[in-house]
């Protein structure tokens, strides 16, 4: 057990006490970006959860947005009922989060944060997203995703 990863420990435990058995797998050639973790999983870049945080005025929100799309932040800043959207730092992200940035998952974070489901995951049988580390993912079907996070099914999509 003392070669897996503390963050990915608390993962697999933040799924299973929301009733959702994850199974982690490593890919030692990183899984950083959405096309790294496509190429390494073997999957479309549109089955990727990138996990993004932002601040919406002085809130730090979480939107999951498919891998093959872009963020819009004006979007985001209106689902979360607020007017101004900016990215964070890496500091900020491991604050909120816990984890950081290339490693955060949808779920499982040191503070409660509001979440926003790009609705593009909802169309595949299974997504995959990091497990807390540049290079442990999991898969998972979106709806379930979206229970355990408890997130917000919105659009996010730029046009």
């Amino acid at each position: 057990m003392s070669d897996i990863h503390p963050n990915v420990v608390r993962v697999t435990a933040a799924a299973k006490e929301r009733g959702l058995e994850i199974s982690t797998r490593r890919f030692p050639e990183g899984t950083k970006t959405a096309a790294d973790a496509a190429a390494a999983i073997g999957v479309t870049v549109g089955q990727i959860v990138k996990s993004l945080v932002f601040g919406v005025d002085n809130e730090i929100v979480m939107a999951l947005v498919s891998g093959s799309n872009q963020l819009d932040e004006k979007k985001l800043a209106l689902a979360a009922g607020g007017s101004k959207c900016a990215r964070v730092d890496a500091d900020a992200v491991r604050e909120a989060t816990g984890y950081p940035i290339g490693g955060v998952p949808p779920f499982g974070h040191s503070t409660q944060l509001r979440v926003f489901v790009d609705p593009d995951l909802l169309q595949y049988d299974e997504v995959w997203a990091a497990a807390g580390t540049w290079n442990d993912n999991f898969g998972a079907n979106p709806n379930d995703i979206v229970r355990v996070a408890g997130g917000v099914v919105t659009d996010l999509k730029r046009a």
